[in-house]
């Protein structure tokens, strides 16, 4: 069965994988048809059995093994992720906002961080909606770290559950693997 996997918190903040290294990783641990998307923590790969979680924890294991770092991966099917792309609930080509999907391995934290979302919070455009495993986001360009919704996605305590990834990521991401 193939596989996106989508890496939390590569390439920023001291972690750095390229793409030739964790390709390498994840046929190591008996991965196949893997390749990396973007350079950017994306990932498709098949795994001849097992369920997402499966998956999840071996990849895991292996990136920590390799890289020596604490990580943390979102498994989806090709298609969650395309009904994921064709469910963006907000405006996709408005030059003004970055279109986003939260992407979590935990949908309770990820409800969690959605009802701490305000009214309020929507002055300047930003938009937030949950739709069960995953949460849209629509924020101004430029902003996407400093609206109210980027802060309180950025706490610690959502590190380990939570990946954001641009729509138009997550539409390369199935180009590349059939999906779309």
């Amino acid at each position: 069965m193939k596989w996106v996997v989508l890496l939390r918190g590569v390439n920023v903040g001291g972690v750095t994988v390229r793409s030739a290294p964790l390709s390498a990783c994840l046929q190591e641990a008996g991965f196949t048809g893997v390749r990396s998307v973007l350079a950017s923590g994306n990932v498709v790969l098949e795994a001849q059995d097992g369920s997402a979680r499966d998956v999840q924890v071996r990849a895991e294991a292996a990136l920590r093994a390799t890289f020596g770092y604490d990580a943390w991966v979102v498994v989806l099917t090709l298609q969650r992720l395309a009904q994921v792309a064709a469910a963006y609930p907000f405006v996709r080509d408005d030059e003004r906002f970055h279109p986003y999907v939260v992407f979590t391995s935990d949908p309770d934290r990820l409800a969690a961080l959605a009802g701490e979302h305000t009214p309020d919070d929507d002055e300047e455009g930003e938009e937030v909606a949950l739709a069960g495993d995953v949460l849209y986001w629509r924020c101004p360009k430029g902003s996407s770290t400093d609206t109210p919704f980027a802060r309180r996605a950025a706490a610690a305590r959502w590190k380990p559950h939570l990946t954001t990834r641009n729509l138009r990521t997550v539409v390369r991401l199935l180009a590349v693997a059939g999906g779309a």
